[in-house]
């Protein structure tokens, strides 16, 4: 310990379980919660009946989806589903001190190829003090986190002059279609914490990420006389290398908070798909990808740089010129986000982590994804991110946490939180 503690301070942090913490995990991971399936609302409404019983003022709602995205400001979907929910618990006590939101998403993406998994992804495999499995750090470590947190709290007897809101979100794979609806029906604070995977660093900017859509035109013809067509993946290439070049440029200034990324804005196709048959040349390739958008960029100048880009290589194209590429937006759209410089949540979460969980001093970063962290701050909370895990094990098949790293930060948002909101 760096600090003298307080006894409130103390009986908050004996009364983190690491064997409950654990037990907490595996009971989550065993949800196969991918976004927009019905499990993922089977996740909302337990953890909904965990909240209930710490004696939390707990709002579950069914989240009007045609109202929601009928908003000008929706940031965007790309798994179908037919519901969502939205959880917010709440302390009931509490006088005149801030509101500090503890933050953190439901949803896991597909686990892709099984074959690639040692043994299902969603039946968690443990080996010491990790844990394997689909959502193990992205995110449902950090959502055991924020959960032993208040109930240390609560088992602790502390008396709060503030409030905190645990705000579980579905969506945010995709979008954050479940923090956007969670903010439009009311749900405010002065602070949020969200834990995510962060390496043991404090995350406080997000780069955006926007999911693009080219079709690109082909001619089609038999194989065998392929000279009488123009193959739309031939064409196609034309624009890929122009892409890498645009890539390049976006990448040359970098703010300081993304400097040890190699390309902290990337852009990547992800997906390409063309033809129908093998022995025709084929007539229409579509590709769909992700476009980086910068530390403070506006997205729509995002969108104009990457048309340009794309209108300038099918003009230097001859088939192109005359059948040029079309270009859509069809998902999720992140803006980038950022804590304002020299805000103090920073310096209150390092000075917890360090009082709790001693060691180095916690690095401030930015990360190259995107997150919810920018919907919390367009709607003027201070947002930073704090979280058990490695985010390079996210979305793979290594997927894993360390039980220890959710301890420590569990034990870090207690004593957070025991001090942004105060004690009556």
């Amino acid at each position: 310990m760096t600090a003298v503690l307080s006894a409130g301070e103390r009986a908050a942090l004996e009364e983190i379980d690491e064997t409950a913490i654990a037990r907490m995990l595996l009971e989550l991971l065993a949800i196969p919660s991918v976004t927009g399936s019905a499990a993922e609302s089977e996740m909302q409404h337990l953890l909904a009946g965990q909240l209930d019983r710490l004696g939390l003022d707990v709002d579950l709602w069914p989240v009007d989806l045609p109202a929601v995205r009928a908003h000008p400001d929706f940031p965007g979907t790309e798994a179908p589903r037919e519901e969502a929910w939205g959880l917010v618990a709440t302390t009931p006590d509490g006088g005149d001190g801030p509101t500090v939101i503890l933050q953190g998403h439901v949803d896991v993406v597909p686990p892709g190829d099984l074959r690639q998994w040692d043994g299902d992804p969603f039946v968690p495999r443990v080996a010491g003090n990790v844990v394997h499995g689909r959502g193990a750090c992205d995110m449902k470590a950090g959502l055991v986190a924020n959960l032993a947190a208040l109930a240390a709290l609560r088992a602790s007897g502390a008396r709060l002059r503030g409030r905190v809101a645990l705000h579980f979100v579905v969506g945010e794979e995709d979008g954050g279609l479940g923090a956007f609806a969670t903010l439009r029906r009311g749900h405010t604070g002065d602070a949020c914490l969200i834990t995510e995977p962060t390496s043991g660093t404090l995350v406080t900017a997000n780069a955006g990420a926007l999911t693009f859509r080219i079709e690109v035109p082909g001619q089609a013809t038999h194989a065998s006389t392929r000279d009488a067509g123009v193959s739309a993946i031939e064409a196609y290439w034309t624009l890929h290398q122009a892409l890498a070049r645009l890539e390049a440029r976006r990448n040359m200034a970098a703010d300081p908070l993304m400097a040890e990324y190699t390309t902290p804005y990337a852009l990547s196709v992800g997906t390409l798909r063309a033809g129908d048959w093998a022995s025709s040349v084929p007539d229409r390739l579509i590709a769909e990808g992700r476009l980086g958008v910068a530390l403070g960029e506006d997205p729509a100048e995002a969108v104009a740089d990457f048309e340009a880009c794309v209108a300038e290589a099918c003009a230097q194209d001859p088939w192109l010129r005359e059948h040029p590429a079309i270009v859509t937006w069809p998902g999720g759209r992140f803006a980038s986000g950022r804590l304002p410089a020299g805000h103090p949540l920073g310096a209150l979460v390092r000075e917890a982590h360090a009082d709790a969980v001693g060691g180095p001093q916690v690095r401030e970063r930015g990360a190259p994804y995107g997150s919810d962290l920018r919907l919390y701050a367009a709607a003027d909370i201070p947002t930073l991110q704090f979280g058990p895990g490695d985010v390079r094990l996210a979305h793979s098949t290594r997927e894993q946490v360390r039980v220890p790293e959710i301890t420590a930060v569990a034990r870090t948002l207690a004593l957070t939180v025991l001090r942004a909101v105060g004690t009556a």
